[in-house]
């Protein structure tokens, strides 16, 4: 089992920043690791992976440019860190871990979640 812990949501204006940070309880070092969200009355949608190495990263089109994947294995966390926020980037984030990278885009090949932090974006 890993235990996922997102930190690093709130209330920001549009074209601020925000870094999310995704704390496992134990090494995810093997694992690749995502982001989604979901905001009220849709589904959740994939943000961004990355690898267990951290040699590949994937973006949804509507973040590409603006946020970053990166993973600190050592501290068994992965951040996002989200800059030019629009408001429509308000939901909940949740970072998730998969054994390995394919299928990276969809949710339900996911293992592990966390809870999910919000993040909200006032225009």
């Amino acid at each position: 089992q890993v235990q996922l812990v997102e930190s690093g949501g709130g209330l920001v204006q549009a074209g601020g920043s925000l870094r999310l940070s995704c704390a496992a309880s134990r090494t995810v070092r093997s694992y690749a690791m995502g982001w989604f969200r979901q905001a009220p009355g849709k589904e959740r949608e994939f943000v961004a992976a990355i690898s267990w190495g951290g040699g590949s990263t994937n973006y949804a089109d509507s973040v590409k440019g603006r946020f970053t994947i990166s993973r600190d294995n050592a501290k068994n966390t992965v951040y996002l860190q989200m800059n030019s926020l629009k408001p429509e980037d308000t939901a909940v984030y949740y970072c998730a871990a998969k054994r390995d990278y394919s299928g990276f885009y969809y949710h339900y090949e996911y293992d592990y979640w966390g809870q999910g932090t919000q993040v909200t974006v006032s225009s």
